[in-house]
């Protein structure tokens, strides 16, 4: 088990691919903003892929163990710490009954930090998924993020812990951050030339947007466009923004969503349908890199890629959370 002391800026339960197959009723699929964090977090301790670990967005938590066990940290290095003294990342760490990890904030790369215990956490799985919604405030842990008390239980690990610490990844395993995020994107379903002018179009993939301060697990919000995006005056019956449309269902996750003149991600926790175009969709293999974008520090910029290209890459991912990553 695992006490919260300082519940941090924002942090929660959440595994991956999520809570799949209820965006017909308007619910998002959650789950963990890196996938491959947590994916390799998990690797370290012996976990299913896909397992729930604790996300941890912008730091400062701190939490106490009431038991043994074995963990993993992979994301943003928020100089993790166990009992004062710092532990590596991308390293499985045996801690023991009555010891403190604390992490202090967000570092020079990325934005969220996972934190994989053997044997997952314990929280009930609901809809198919143990993540948590925070803006439908269910899943995870009470549906909600974590607070100071709250008391964590850990599942049962797949193997015993003696042979499960020191497990590192392999360096060219870890993924690389940036302060700029190239995002392969796919273009549609409302494009050139009825939506969107060619030279619009062409301004998106070729510029860089700055991450918004108000980019939260629902939505990355980016900078403003520039005149001459849009192809027409209004939206017609959608209403009287170029950008509206009549309402239809958004490809979650990863639509870049038009909401009057801002560029907005949707991604985990976003709506599931609207009245504003999507101009493109960011491929799953790339994900992960919305998570680790930090809020106003950040820029993204987005790459064309085919749909051939985006699912080799996904299977290229795919590929990672095996023992041949493992040095």
């Amino acid at each position: 088990m695992l006490k919260v002391i300082n519940p941090g800026i924002e942090v929660i339960v959440e595994d991956w691919p999520g809570r799949l197959g209820y965006l017909g009723k308007g619910m998002a699929p959650s789950g963990a903003l890196d996938n491959v964090a947590l994916g390799l977090a998990n690797l370290l301790v012996g976990n299913p892929h896909g397992e729930a670990g604790i996300e941890i967005a912008g730091g400062y938590f701190e939490a106490e163990f009431g038991a043994d066990a074995v963990i993993g940290i992979a994301g943003s290095d928020m100089q993790p710490a166990v009992n004062g003294q710092p532990v590596p990342m991308w390293e499985s760490i045996k801690v023991g009954k009555g010891d403190k990890i604390k992490f202090s904030h967000f570092g020079n790369y990325g934005f969220r930090t996972y934190l994989a215990v053997a044997g997952g956490i314990d929280v009930p799985v609901y809809l198919g998924s143990k993540s948590t919604c925070i803006f439908g405030s269910y899943g995870g842990y009470h549906g909600r993020k974590l607070q100071a008390g709250d008391v964590l239980d850990f599942g049962k690990p797949a193997r015993g812990l003696e042979g499960l610490g020191g497990r590192k990844i392999k360096k060219e395993a870890i993924p690389e951050y940036a302060r700029e995020w190239v995002l392969r994107a796919v273009p549609g379903p409302n494009t050139c030339p009825d939506y969107v002018t060619e030279e619009g179009m062409n301004y998106l993939f070729s510029s860089a947007f700055k991450i918004q301060h108000s980019s939260n697990r629902s939505a990355y919000r980016l900078q403003e466009l520039k005149e001459g995006f849009f192809a027409r005056e209004d939206g017609g019956v959608g209403g009287s923004h170029p950008s509206n449309i009549v309402d239809h269902a958004y490809a979650m996750r990863g639509a870049l969503n038009i909401c009057g003149n801002t560029p907005v991600l949707l991604i985990g926790d976003g709506p599931t349908l609207g009245g504003y175009m999507c101009v493109l969709s960011v491929i799953n293999a790339d994900l992960w890199k919305v998570g680790q974008g930090t809020p106003s520090r950040d820029y993204i910029r987005f790459e064309l890629c085919t749909r051939e290209e985006a699912v080799m890459a996904r299977k290229d991912q795919r590929a990672l959370f095996n023992e041949e990553s493992l040095a």
